[in-house]
């Protein structure tokens, strides 16, 4: 009986992430596909290879902000996902400091995050569409700013959650054949 707890019990600190309040912090990842502009903080200066982070401005509706930094990003050659995630949330810590740390340009060298906080954007998110039961949440917009619906969300606890998380990102940026 013991041998065969271990691994459930592995599997399920490994499926651990974030649920939406911070008080209920256990909760699986999950993964869904179905199928006149503000301004946005400009990232950051550096190379062009590299993920950049945009920090949301904290105020106006969020289609329209996302509407314009997709034409930006557009016109720079590159891909935008919006990232909502919490400094509470654990996942969410160790994929932002490993964007931070450059951990991720490799792979992701043409990547834009426009980021919010779901403590202070969940409403007006919801607004546009960009709603999960988990975080961190990472979604692919529409063109006109609201939510595609393709997008994952939660992750896992402790030191995998970058790799999980980059793994699982790579899907979502992969066009179907």
């Amino acid at each position: 009986m013991r041998k065969a707890t271990l691994p459930m019990i592995t599997l399920t600190v490994l499926a651990l992430g974030c649920k939406m309040q911070p008080d209920d912090r256990s909760s699986a990842g999950t993964v869904s596909t179905p199928s006149s502009s503000s301004p946005v903080a400009a990232p950051a200066a550096g190379p062009a290879s590299h993920v950049r982070v945009i920090h949301a401005p904290p105020d106006g509706d969020v289609a329209p902000l996302v509407h314009a930094e997709l034409g930006r990003a557009s016109a720079e050659g590159r891909q935008l996902v919006v990232y909502v995630g919490a400094t509470w949330c654990e996942p969410c810590q160790r994929f932002h400091h490993a964007v931070e740390r450059g951990e991720l340009d490799a792979t992701f060298p043409r990547l834009n995050l426009l980021e919010f906080d779901t403590d202070h954007d969940n409403e007006r998110l919801a607004t546009a569409g960009y709603v999960s039961q988990y975080i961190p949440l990472l979604a692919l917009p529409s063109v006109d700013g609201t939510a595609s619906g393709k997008q994952i969300e939660g992750g896992i606890k402790g030191g995998e959650v970058v790799g999980y998380l980059s793994s699982r990102l790579q899907q979502l940026l992969t066009p179907l054949p």
